[in-house]
């Protein structure tokens, strides 16, 4: 059945074009934006759509809005906070080349953590959720799927649900990003064993090896994403991925 994709709202696509017009440096931070008035009819929307895009992205951090001044564009990598992750990961056409290896760094600090509090709260939940990883098809798309539900997962059963609302911030760009990684043989080779061992210490409970091992993959992740050439990351189109090419 075709998936039907609704038509992007005027606000929303200001809110979009200005994102990128900021990552791009055409709005370098620290630099005010044109009028109002100019930048509505460069844009294409009315003010009352802009003044909307311009609202939302100074509540999250992009811009600062003073009555009588200009609007100017903040710092964001020092003054925003999650919402400018998710505008970027929405949004950016071409994101800054060390966002990736930054984002799987993140997930390394992260994933052993909540690998170790799942195992200890909810050993057979997540017992069960490995036996399917263990009998996945042997293509990207399964393990990106996989791999994205698995930690959705391990993020619940830890008990904090910050984690989970922090990956839930990346849950489209997650897929997208774990479609490419995954169309490397060796990283789904690694993966499945991965799945296989997580699964006895799940059943073992235990916790210290159940953060161990996580840490290990993490940064055997990071290491192939960094070694690989653009040509061996694949573009595999995702479901739920975003439309644009992650590049290193």
């Amino acid at each position: 059945m075709r998936s039907w994709k609704p038509p992007q709202r005027p606000a929303q696509y200001a809110e979009q074009a200005l994102v990128n017009a900021i990552l791009d440096d055409t709005y370098a931070p620290g630099t005010a934006l044109p009028g109002e008035r100019d930048l509505a009819a460069s844009l294409g929307v009315t003010r009352p759509t802009l003044r909307e895009a311009l609202q939302r992205l100074a509540r999250d951090g992009w811009l600062t809005i003073q009555q009588g001044k200009p609007t100017t564009v903040n710092d964001f990598w020092r003054e925003g906070g999650l919402n400018v992750l998710g505008a970027m990961v929405r949004y950016g056409r071409e994101l800054p080349p060390d966002f990736v290896p930054n984002l799987l760094k993140v997930r390394l600090h992260l994933a052993p953590a909540y690998s170790r509090a799942a195992v200890s709260r909810a050993p057979g939940t997540i017992t069960r959720k490995l036996s399917e990883g263990i009998q996945l098809d042997d293509n990207p798309v399964a393990f990106a799927r996989f791999d994205w539900e698995l930690h959705h997962l391990l993020t619940i059963e830890s008990g904090n649900p910050i984690y989970t609302l922090i990956l839930n911030g990346f849950a489209g760009f997650y897929e997208q990003m774990a479609c490419q990684y995954f169309a490397l043989p060796e990283a789904r080779a690694i993966s499945r064993s991965f799945y296989e061992s997580f699964q006895a210490i799940a059943i073992n409970q235990d916790a210290d090896s159940a953060e161990e091992i996580s840490r290990q993959v993490m940064q055997q992740t990071i290491l192939l994403w960094q070694q690989a050439t653009p040509e061996q990351l694949e573009v595999v189109p995702c479901s739920g991925g975003t439309a644009g090419v992650i590049t290193r």
